[in-house]
């Protein structure tokens, strides 16, 4: 039976002993994110330490949402995180939200007033946090809450992958488990968010993640490869020879590491924080642009779903476009990715995509305006 912390209306309403004694237990130790704990690759170089301290800023913005009374304490706390790790202190601080919106059934009153409030600027981060709640309580997105943006909305999907990936690696990464029941859609999203953990997992090493990708089913690797470069920009990790080695591993599956680039360069930037050298690195090294040419791609192909965008389709045509606008820039690119499907899968194709089957897609909001500039 989930604990239910009382109270409605905002933060302050949820003060009090009961209050207090949630928080210290919903309160995460740092040392979950210790990759010899884990049992993750461990290898010598700072890839580990980067890697663990994007986690340590995950817990630290968690553990800050659950302690904090109103909005304006969650805020100042979180601004003292370091500007290039406060993304992922944003979304440990989104998880913690939608974890006590779930637990409290309040709707999503938390979360809502989160993104609204000082998380205006990490819109995607927080979306993406949410789906960490939803994978720590066994709950499918987005049951029993009302916030968020309805595109963005698909992001729970990618923590939701992450989150097993992270927690459950044998079965998940060593055994490709994969929840029964997922439309081609959530299952999309959710393995770029596996893909996301596997660049953790491997602790950032091409030659490891090509192999470790490799034992996947071939109509698998296309997210996968998404999450991996979203991952490879974001969070960083790797030098210049280790991107392009990246680069070579990922073969025909290129657009899509592009497209996972694109779409960490344009987080980054909505952030309005300065842009870290690993990031605009990687997103060369990806890409093959410069990190605001990537970010204008995501609004480009933002702008092309018309009015209102919400659904998995519309999600996944988004990504599609992002790496049309790819291989318009580059040139003619090597055959995508496989046509293959699972029998679950054999309803609804990338036929339905206005796009060819050799692109596919990530998550967007609810307007065709950029999401860094509103």
């Amino acid at each position: 039976m989930p604990f239910l912390v009382p109270g409605a209306g905002t933060f302050a309403a949820t003060c009090g002993g009961l209050r207090s004694r949630a928080a210290r237990l919903l309160r995460q130790d740092m040392r979950q994110v210790d990759f010899g704990a884990r049992r993750f690759r461990l290898r010598p170089g700072p890839s580990r330490q980067r890697l663990e301290d994007s986690g340590r800023a995950f817990l630290e913005g968690f553990n800050h949402s659950v302690d904090a009374h109103i909005t304006d304490a969650l805020a100042a706390a979180l601004d003292g995180v370091p500007e290039e790790l406060r993304g992922f202190a944003f979304e440990g601080a989104g998880m913690g939200c939608a974890l006590l919106d779930l637990l409290s059934l309040s709707r999503g009153r938390r979360l809502r007033e989160f993104l609204e409030g000082p998380g205006v600027d990490y819109p995607h981060l927080i979306h993406v946090g949410a789906g960490w709640a939803f994978g720590k309580l066994r709950l499918r997105p987005w049951r029993g809450l009302r916030a968020g943006d309805p595109l963005l909305r698909w992001l729970a999907w990618d923590g939701f992958g992450f989150y097993q990936g992270f927690f459950d690696s044998d079965r998940v990464v060593a055994g490709q488990r994969l929840e029964r029941g997922l439309d081609p859609w959530q299952r999309a999203v959710r393995d770029q968010g596996l893909g996301r953990c596997l660049w953790f997992h491997e602790c950032a090493d091409p030659e490891a993640l090509g192999l470790r990708v490799a034992e996947f089913p071939a109509w698998r690797r296309a997210d996968l490869w998404s999450g991996i470069g979203l991952a490879a920009v974001y969070a960083g990790g790797a030098d210049q020879d280790e991107l392009s080695a990246l680069v070579e591993a990922a073969g025909d599956y290129r657009a899509h590491l592009a497209q996972g680039a694109a779409f960490a360069a344009a987080a980054r930037l909505r952030a309005r924080t300065p842009l870290p050298e690993h990031c605009d690195r990687g997103v060369l090294a990806l890409a093959g642009v410069p990190a605001q040419t990537a970010a204008d791609w995501t609004d480009t192909a933002l702008a092309d779903l018309g009015p209102a965008p919400r659904t998995g389709q519309h999600y996944g045509e988004w990504r599609a476009g992002i790496r049309r606008l790819w291989a318009a820039h580059h040139g003619p690119c090597p055959a995508d990715a496989p046509t293959q499907r699972p029998a679950q899968d054999s309803r609804t194709t990338e036929a339905a995509v206005s796009a060819p089957r050799s692109w596919a897609a990530e998550p967007a909001e609810s307007a065709p305006r950029s999401r860094r500039s509103r």
